[in-house]
């Protein structure tokens, strides 16, 4: 059963409604259905206008439904024949970041994501996908290797942020998350990145310097967390709902500014109510990513990513105030 959200409650509620009518009138075999048409309609109408003005804080919510699905879901239904590759070879294994070979439409591809656990055992197995710089510092050995071979590079974000821990810090997690920043934008293979649940902070861009950025309709991608962002701005992290209305964190939002590419349209209700359906929706835009950017050469892949993260904000080079 998925679990309903907040702003969902009231549908919830006329769904009750009905199926106590429907029970009603199979056990007592009194004709209810004028009833239940109205009902019916009724709740087709608060399900439209539901959905169709979906506000900042509930997209919010959609994206951490424990139920939203995680990029193991979508490995599972895009590609074929993935092989996890483990290590970074200078530390351990990070379990928050997954990665390896697959087949995507009969041709090699790497994929690279952020992995959230699924139950309290699995979370804590996965940091809550939080990521070490160990993490970071795989998917990097991955992404090289994919060059190496001539792989497309395809990255699911999924995070809340890099782990702030203590461990973390000393084996070097600001470095590892620069290091990554630096090294994929050099990279002579095609890079499509998708935001598929949260994209926090440094901890997501790590993953995200692509030719290609797409976000699904619920996902949200910011610097900070809205509760966070509350506790800078006016010292109180109750006032999370008023930050998200305006931090600008939503696929619309980024869309009209110009920092992603295209937004992926979700199941009603969020992905989680059918991963095969959101599954169908992320391959055509991945499909369609990859065959613009594999026509393009190396070095044209390279000034591409250049050019796509130079028109973000605004910025004046140091040579020009000199």
């Amino acid at each position: 059963m998925v679990n309903e959200l907040e702003f969902e409650k009231p549908l919830v509620q006329l769904k009750e409604k009905i199926n106590e009518l429907k029970t009603f009138t199979v056990d007592s075999d009194v004709d209810l259905s004028s009833e239940i048409e109205k009902l019916e309609s009724r709740l087709a109408k608060l399900e439209e206008d539901t959905y169709m003005n979906i506000k900042p804080w509930d997209r919010v919510q959609i994206a951490r439904h424990p139920e939203r699905p995680t990029t193991l879901d979508y490995i599972e239904e895009l590609f074929e024949q993935f092989i996890e590759l483990h290590g970074d070879r200078l530390y351990g294994d990070d379990h928050a970041i997954v990665g390896g070979i697959a087949f995507y439409k009969e041709k090699p591809v790497t994929v690279i994501g952020h992995q959230r656990g699924k139950g309290t055992k699995d979370n804590i197995k996965r940091n809550f996908g939080m990521p070490h710089p160990e993490g970071y510092r795989k998917a990097l050995r991955l992404m090289r290797q994919a060059e190496k071979f001539n792989r497309p590079i395809i990255c699911f974000i999924d995070t809340k942020g890099a782990y702030p821990g203590k461990a973390a810090e000393e084996r070097g997690q600001s470095e590892a998350i620069a290091r990554n920043l630096f090294e994929m934008a050099g990279l002579t293979v095609p890079i499509v990145c998708l935001v598929i649940g949260e994209g926090g902070s440094g901890g997501a861009l790590a993953l995200g310097i692509g030719n290609h950025l797409h976000m699904l309709e619920n996902s949200t991608y910011s610097v900070i967390s809205p509760e966070g962002a509350a506790s800078i701005l006016w010292k109180d992290a109750s006032l999370a709902q008023k930050a998200a209305e305006s931090m600008k964190i939503t696929a619309p939002d980024l869309k009209e500014m110009g920092i992603i590419d295209q937004i992926v349209t979700e199941v009603r209700g969020g992905a989680h109510h059918s991963i095969k359906e959101q599954a169908e929706k992320i391959d055509e835009v991945l499909h369609a990513s990859l065959r613009t950017l594999c026509s393009l050469s190396g070095e044209e892949l390279i000034a591409h990513r250049h050019e796509k993260f130079q028109k973000i904000g605004s910025h004046t080079v140091l040579s020009e105030i000199l």
